[in-house]
């Protein structure tokens, strides 16, 4: 079994699509959203993009494998950058840096902050990792093994956000 970044960050938005995501259907390669997002990752910061490359990190957990792929890091500063198109759903973003920082911390890695950043709004947030956000990082990682494990996949969340999701076709196909 593993979780991975993506998955932490969709469990905070929608658990229909992070269940979807977990059992291997996935829309975005037909998002003109996630294409638009990879395109501000590496034209927003034009130097970042030439000099470094996104890195991998992985770590187990109680026999759970966890991977993240960290837009930029700063090693010798001990930064982590992560890049967003859009603040529409910071919470989910800020558990995504802050798996991050975990992945980090069990690797061995201390004292690491981490920067969200929005370029498109001039905008950037300082996070931190808390004892308590590790706490609730490895209920989540167990939370969303529970929920690939299901049968059935949740109901859609008829929120404001799904009409802008990858998966808006497929969770409303009825409704229309």
């Amino acid at each position: 079994m593993h979780i991975n970044a993506t998955l932490v960050n969709l469990y905070q938005v929608c658990k229909r699509e992070c269940w979807l995501h977990a059992n291997g259907i996935t829309m975005e390669h037909n998002s003109d959203l996630v294409y638009d997002g990879k395109l501000l990752h590496k034209t927003s910061y034009a130097d970042r993009a030439r000099k470094y490359n996104e890195i991998e990190i992985s770590a187990r957990f109680k026999g759970i494998d966890l991977f993240g792929k960290i837009d930029f890091y700063e090693a010798h500063e001990r930064v982590i950058h992560e890049t967003k198109r859009s603040d529409k759903a910071e919470a989910a973003h800020e558990w995504q840096v802050k798996f991050y920082m975990w992945l980090l911390h069990l690797n061995g890695i201390e004292e690491v902050s981490a920067l969200l950043e929005y370029p498109q709004l001039r905008q950037t947030t300082p996070i931190d990792l808390t004892p308590s956000d590790i706490e609730t990082l490895e209920t989540t990682v167990m939370e969303i093994i529970a929920l690939k494990e299901k049968e059935k996949c949740p109901a859609p969340i008829h929120k404001p956000i799904c009409k802008s999701c990858s998966y808006y076709e497929l969770c409303y196909i009825d409704e229309e």
